[in-house]
C-alpha cells in the first residue's frame, strides 16, 4: 500500500523542531511521505518570537514527497489542535503517523509504521502502533515487536476505523468504571493512568492522551509496541507541555529495521510484566526523586 501520511504538530519550540524534521528526514520512506505540519499560534505576546523561528524553519525545503503547512490563526492548546488535525487527516486518508515536535525517530521508524499499518489494517483489536518502547531491564527476553495495551503518544499511528472510537467525553468513557477496570486500566496500580482521569474532570489538565488511551481500552483494544524504540523523547527537559526534567524514559533507538510482527493478537504476558515492573520502579529512590523534583522546580522559575 501507499506510505501514510505523517503529521507533525508544532509550537513555540524552534530547536526540538528542528531536530525533529531533521532526524525524519532521513528516515528512509520520507522521500514518499506526505508530510502535515500543523502550527499552533502563540497564546501570548511573549510566544510569539518562539512560534515565528518554527514557522521559519517548517518552511524550509524539506524532503519529503509534499508537505503541507497548516497555520492556527488562534491557540488552540496541544489537546485541541491534535484532536482536530488527527481527525481530519485520518479521515482523508484512512491511515496516519503522528508525532509531536520533541520527538526524533530512528531512520526506520516510518518503514516500521507502514509495515505494521498494513499488517494489522483489518485487525479490529490492534488500535495503534506505538513508536516508543519502553527502556527495560530485560530487553533481550522481549520479541521484536509485541502487543500492549497502553496507547502511546510518543510517536504513533492508528487507522480511521480505531479513531472512530476516540471519545472526548471523559466521564463517558470512564464514569462507569468498575473498581476492577481502574485496577488494569492503572497496570494494577502501578502507573498514574487513573489520577490523569481525575485530574482531567477535576479541570487540572486538558490531555488528549488520556481520553485516547481510555478509548482503546474501553474497546478491550491493543498497541503494537516495538522492543527496540523508533522514537526518543527530547522534550523531557522540561519545554514540554505536560513534562519534566528527566532521563527516565531515554532509550537507545532502533539502528536496524523491524521485521518481525506478533500472529496472534494478545497482550504479551513478560511484556506486560515488564513493564508493570518498569512503571513501579521508574522513579527511583527518594534522592532521585528529590533532584528531579529540584530541576522541575528551576525550569519553571524559568519560563
Amino acid at each position: 500500500m501507499s506510505t501514510a501520511p505523517i503529521i507533525l504538530f508544532v509550537y513555540n519550540r524552534p530547536d526540538h523542531t528542528l531536530r525533529t524534521l531533521e532526524a525524519l528526514e532521513k528516515n528512509d520512506l520520507a522521500s514518499s511521505s506526505e508530510l502535515f505540519i500543523y502550527s499552533d499560534a502563540p497564546k501570548n505576546e511573549k510566544s510569539k518570537p518562539a512560534v515565528d523561528q518554527v514557522r521559519e524553519i517548517i518552511n524550509s525545503d524539506w524532503k519529503f514527497k509534499k508537505i503541507h503547512l497548516i497555520f492556527r490563526d488562534t491557540n488552540c492548546g496541544l489537546a485541541a489542535n491534535v484532536i482536530d488535525g488527527v481527525s481530519k487527516i485520518v479521515k482523508q486518508y484512512g491511515r496516519i503517523i503522528v508525532l509531536e515536535d520533541d520527538l526524533t525517530t530512528s531512520p526506520f521508524a516510518l518503514s516500521y509504521f507502514n509495515d505494521a499499518l498494513d499488517r494489522y489494517q483489518d485487525e479490529e483489536r490492534v488500535m495503534q502502533i506505538s513508536g516508543y518502547g519502553y527502556p527495560l531491564k530485560d530487553l533481550e527476553n522481549l520479541p521484536e515487536t509485541f502487543f500492549f495495551r497502553v496507547a502511546n503518544s510518543w510517536g504513533w499511528a492508528t487507522w480511521d476505523r480505531a479513531w472512530k472510537h476516540f471519545n472526548a467525553d471523559i466521564h463517558q468513557l470512564t464514569d462507569d468504571f468498575t473498581i476492577e477496570q481502574i485496577h488494569q486500566f492503572s497496570i494494577e496500580g502501578k502507573e498514574n493512568f487513573w489520577k490523569q482521569v481525575q485530574e482531567f474532570k477535576a479541570g487540572k489538565i486538558n490531555s488528549w492522551a488520556i481520553r485516547w488511551y481510555a478509548s482503546v481500552f474501553k474497546k478491550n483494544g491493543l498497541v503494537l509496541y516495538p522492543r527496540n524504540s523508533l522514537t526518543q523523547n527530547i522534550g523531557n527537559d522540561g519545554s514540554g507541555t505536560h513534562t519534566a526534567a528527566e532521563n527516565t524514559y531515554r532509550v537507545v533507538l532502533a539502528d536496524k529495521k523491524i521485521t518481525e510482527f506478533p500472529l496472534e493478537i494478545k497482550e504479551h504476558t513478560q511484556a506486560y510484566e515488564s513493564i508493570k515492573y518498569f512503571y513501579a520502579h521508574r522513579k527511583g529512590s527518594l534522592l532521585q526523586r528529590g533532584i528531579r523534583f529540584a530541576k522541575k522546580k528551576i525550569n519553571e522559575l524559568k519560563k
